[in-house]
């Protein structure tokens, strides 16, 4: 079915809704994603009365069952191992948070930008990273798992909220943003929304803003994470000149506070740091390219960057971040469990798909291990875990 979305629509409330709309975008970069002038839905719907197609985007987002569900899904740290820690849900609103500001800045659609920030997770499986590389690991012999396609087919067919179609339907430039990578095999199966990767084209500034707003955010997050777990040290990130910078900047300016009070305010300061940084060299792309439209976003290199010492430092973080916390011997067993719970329930599914809720069965047997796959990348972590103990564990009562 065409992406282009045909406005049924007659009288005032159409009337309305583009009145609407062209209020909210009238302050809009020439270079930003209207609303008025998407590309439309898969299906196509009367225009809303109230707000943005974009508008509409985030608040079906927001009102998913996936997006709920991210309450419940590891950051790097699984749910019942602390209240404080992040999760995929506050992960994604803070992502959100720091895309806000940034495309606020560049003059670009906020409400494109926070539904992309808001879903670009909705796929991801249960136990973090560990549980995708498990899941993608028994599905390689049936087209693999990634959990962007994954968020992609949560939006587009596996949500059931609505009478007229599966999925969430939305608009072409908040899918777009979702789907952050895509292997070329892939592409060739998205038509239009594949396009971009087969061509080397880029996708628009709020999709570019969303995608480094998400590094921003896990990256300076499991820094507070990894310090309240007691798994990284502040003398271990005295080795992080991003870190020092502005840890020695806080106690210089507040030699009073110590602890989690100076931990914080060191965390807000590189924050702030990385987005001030990232909407002036954006904005000096933006200089030198001068789009004037989107398409011409598109056909550009990549606008929304950090400037070359900033990134450098900020690369230097995350390899820091892996070397030391998520290569932690407590992270990593934490790891195999989750791998072998993933594996444990793919295996026994596949070896007798009776066991799954009648909905994810299939007469099919080529199409079963995607159901599975479906079924359990759906699973927030204290569920996969009661499955399993369903499926293996012998209870002592009857």
């Amino acid at each position: 079915m065409s992406d282009t979305c045909n406005d049924t629509s007659t009288g005032t409330m159409g009337g309305a809704s583009a009145s609407r709309t062209a209020m909210l975008e009238a302050g809009l970069a020439p270079y930003a994603a209207h609303a008025s002038l998407s590309r439309g839905r898969r299906y196509p719907e009367l225009p809303p009365a109230a707000r943005s197609e974009f508008q509409r985007d985030r608040d079906r987002i927001v009102h998913s069952t996936a997006f709920r569900r991210l309450e419940y899904k590891t950051q790097v740290f699984v749910n019942h191992e602390g209240d404080l820690f992040r999760t995929r849900l506050t992960h994604s609103i803070e992502v959100a948070q720091i895309a806000r500001s940034v495309a606020r800045n560049l003059r670009v659609n906020e409400d494109l930008v926070e539904a992309i920030s808001l879903a670009h997770d909705l796929g991801h499986t249960p136990f973090g990273h560990a549980g995708q590389d498990a899941l993608n690991e028994c599905m390689r012999g049936h087209g693999g798992f990634e959990h962007n396609l994954q968020s992609l087919a949560v939006v587009d067919e596996l949500e059931e909220h609505y009478g007229a179609f599966d999925g969430l339907n939305l608009c072409f430039e908040t899918r777009e943003g979702i789907l952050k990578h895509c292997s070329r095999e892939n592409a060739r199966r998205l038509g239009d929304l594949g396009e971009r990767f087969l061509l080397g084209r880029q996708p628009s500034i709020e999709a570019q803003i969303a995608n480094i707003a998400d590094e921003i955010a896990y990256n300076n997050h499991d820094v507070d994470d990894g310090l309240r777990s007691g798994l990284l040290t502040i003398e271990q990130l005295a080795e992080v000149e991003l870190w020092m910078t502005h840890y020695d900047a806080a106690r210089g300016e507040f030699p009073q506070i110590e602890g989690r009070r100076l931990i914080h305010e060191t965390v807000r300061r590189i924050i702030n740091t990385l987005i001030v940084d990232l909407i002036e060299e954006t904005s000096r792309n933006l200089a030198r390219h001068a789009p004037r439209s989107l398409d011409e976003v598109r056909a550009a290199p990549q606008i929304v960057a950090h400037s070359e010492g900033v990134a450098a430092q900020a690369v230097a973080l995350k390899r820091f971040l892996y070397a030391n916390l998520y290569r932690h011997y407590r992270v990593m067993r934490m790891a195999n469990k989750a791998q072998r719970v993933v594996k444990g329930l793919f295996d026994a599914f596949s070896d007798d798909p009776r066991l799954l809720p009648p909905d994810y069965q299939s007469p099919d047997s080529e199409s079963q291990p995607r159901l599975i796959a479906h079924y359990i990348a759906g699973m927030t972590d204290r569920y996969a875990l009661k499955e399993y103990r369903r499926l293996f564990v012998v209870a002592d009562e009857v």
